[in-house]
């Protein structure tokens, strides 16, 4: 059955979307913001380029809030978000293309495992294979 309300569509999106789900949104995009700020780079948007980094570190501070440092992992987890925060700060402010990259390739890494992680844990759930 198609859903044509809007808002129905939201609603129904909502209630099917798992935690998991909305940090893999956030990897997503941060990732898109990320090279949407390479991109104005090099086309000298620079207006755009600033915009789009701070947008990627928006997610990436709100991805650190929602560490629970208790576990010695997710302290790691903050630290290499720190670093990639650092990463899109300097790109910014630098202008420089390889910054970007850097921030980007660790972002690609965490949002490949946690969607590995997903899928494992559907299989488990549903025992089946479910494409995230």
């Amino acid at each position: 059955m198609a859903i044509t309300n809007p808002y129905a569509a939201y609603k129904q999106n909502s209630v099917n979307t798992s935690p998991g789900e909305l940090t893999l949104m956030l990897y997503n995009g941060c990732l898109k913001f990320i090279h949407q700020a390479k991109s104005s780079l090099e086309n000298e948007n620079f207006r755009e380029m600033n915009l789009s980094s701070q947008k990627a570190q928006a997610i990436i501070s709100e991805l650190m809030l929602t560490l629970d440092t208790s576990y010695p992992i997710f302290k790691n987890m903050l630290v290499l978000y720190e670093f990639v925060n650092s990463r899109l700060i300097d790109g910014n402010i630098k202008k420089d293309s390889e910054k970007f990259e850097e921030a980007s390739a660790i972002i690609t890494e965490f949002r490949d495992t946690w969607k590995q992680a997903i899928q494992i844990n559907r299989q488990k759930q549903f025992g089946g294979v479910n494409e995230v």
